[in-house]
């Protein structure tokens, strides 16, 4: 069992920059893909960035460019460092862990975080 937990959500105002943190459980952390996804009110649940294995790492067309995922496997910890920030990154953002792929979709992730505010003002 993979315990995840987010830290470092927050109010910003637009442009602003903020940098959440995934931290994990499992020492075999390395071996997990590890996604981040957010939910903004009265919507799905959506994929915003992955990383995997080497130097594998998808984004989400909204923040590309914006954002940047990064792993410490020796802090079993996964950042997304957000930049530019837009009222359209209002939401609350989830880290997931999945053994087998790195995926864009939610059900391919086994182990879920309890998720961060990230509040955008304009």
């Amino acid at each position: 069992q993979v315990q995840l937990v987010e830290s470092g959500g927050g109010l910003v105002q637009a442009g602003g920059s903020l940098r959440l943190s995934c931290a994990a459980s499992e020492r075999a952390f390395s071996g997990y893909a590890i996604g981040w996804f957010r939910q903004a009110p009265e919507k799905e649940r959506e994929f915003v960035a992955a990383s995997w294995i080497g130097d594998s790492i998808k984004y989400a067309d909204a923040v590309k460019g914006r954002f940047t995922i990064s792993r410490d496997n020796a802090k079993n910890t996964v950042y997304l460092l957000m930049n530019s920030l837009k009222s359209e990154d209002t939401a609350v953002y989830y880290c997931a862990a999945s053994l087998y792929s790195m995926s864009t979709q939610m059900g391919d992730y086994n182990y879920w975080g309890q998720g961060t505010q990230v509040t955008v003002s304009s």
